[in-house]
């Protein structure tokens, strides 16, 4: 905004617009030698003085009251501002200052633009400063009190690349309203170059962009239970910029491109709740009492003290199949880490209460018939 503002500042004056206001109001002519010279003189001393004066309030009023937050960035911030705008009202003068002296002079005009470049350029460092300290103050402490840790790797990431827009930007603008040169060819090797660059990384960039997606959906967070496209289950023990990383149940650490994930179908077990279903079929042999095997599956599961209470445990009668009965016994258990527990255990009280209650588990027959 400082920059545009000075481009268009000295714009008015390559036009002789300020100039020729100033000897109207003033009825001074300009030149070296008439009168133009004492409003030069004037102008160069208002500008030095209002530049103290900038800084005074910079000093006295700003940062005193800054240095009574209890947070740093602003000092550092208000701190930072002080030079260039100092600066801004100096070069300011002195370029009016010289205008009113000799209007429209090439040489003039050349010093002018090397001294506006060196202030875009103070501007520029001005405005860097300032995107170090937001990311090492501000956004920092945001990013630590979130789960995940894939902010904490792109933060500086997103910081490089604000300082890489500030610097493209600046001289940008330096370029095409300091010295008025065509930036056209400036934009068209730099898409070839990005072009170049995404045909060379595409990999790495498809799984930054995976995991940017992964940030902000936030399908699932660190600690979830998941299951993706291919069976692979395990509880997420960190999402990275270019990878995410799972326990599978055998405590071996699978790493998968973010990539993958952020293109498969994910199963949450974990969220909304923590609260699992597990289904444990079984069968039975043909003859036996139904009502008595579902009373007896449901006393099996309200023994076990994984199981929930609510929702209540129960049996369903699902099927007669070529040589059983078929039965599946519905239980909930609190987290999906319990599940293989649970289903140890109740199948091992079926075989047991299964034996007691003379209720036969049948396996597949095949009748042979011979003949003669």
């Amino acid at each position: 905004m400082f920059i545009y503002l000075a481009l268009k500042f000295r714009l008015m004056f390559l036009n002789e617009t300020i100039p020729r206001y100033i000897g109207e109001i003033t009825g001074y002519q300009t030149g070296i030698f008439g009168s133009g010279l004492r409003v030069a003189i004037t102008i160069i001393v208002t500008s030095v003085v209002l530049a103290f004066i900038a800084d005074l309030i910079f000093e006295k009023v700003l940062l005193h009251y800054t240095r009574k937050t209890r947070h740093e960035c602003d000092d550092l911030i208000v701190s930072i501002f002080k030079k260039p705008i100092f600066y801004t009202f100096i070069v300011f003068g002195f370029f009016i200052a010289a205008e009113v002296v000799y209007p429209g002079n090439a040489i003039i005009e050349f010093v002018s633009g090397i001294f506006f470049t060196v202030l875009g350029i103070v501007w520029i460092i001005a405005l860097l400063q300032i995107n170090k300290i937001l990311f090492k103050y501000v956004f920092s402490h945001l990013v630590k009190r979130t789960d995940t840790t894939m902010d904490d790797e792109l933060l500086p990431l997103f910081k490089n690349l604000v300082n890489v827009l500030i610097i493209f930007f600046g001289f940008l603008a330096i370029l095409r309203g300091i010295w008025d040169l065509n930036v056209t060819p400036l934009f068209a090797s730099a898409g070839l170059a990005g072009l170049a660059l995404a045909f060379a990384a595409q990999d790495s960039i498809s799984q930054l962009f995976g995991g940017v997606s992964l940030y902000f959906d936030q399908p699932f967070k660190i600690g979830d239970r998941i299951e993706i496209d291919g069976g692979e289950i395990g509880i997420v023990q960190d999402i990275g910029v270019r990878s995410t990383r799972l326990i599978n149940m055998y405590n071996n650490m699978i790493v998968i491109p973010n990539s993958i994930i952020a293109n498969s179908r994910i199963v949450n077990y974990t969220s909304p709740e923590p609260t699992m279903m597990v289904k444990i079929p079984i069968g039975v042999a043909y003859g036996s009492d139904v009502e008595k095997v579902k009373s007896v599956l449901c006393g099996i599961a309200q023994s076990i003290d994984l199981v929930l209470d609510s929702p209540a445990p129960y049996a369903r009668f699902e099927n007669h199949s070529d040589f059983s009965l078929d039965f599946a016994l519905i239980v909930w258990t609190k987290y999906p880490g319990e599940k293989f527990t649970v289903i140890d255990r109740v199948n091992t009280l079926i075989d047991k209460r299964f034996r007691e209650e003379n209720i036969g588990i049948p396996f597949p027959t095949r009748t042979l018939i011979m003949a003669k």
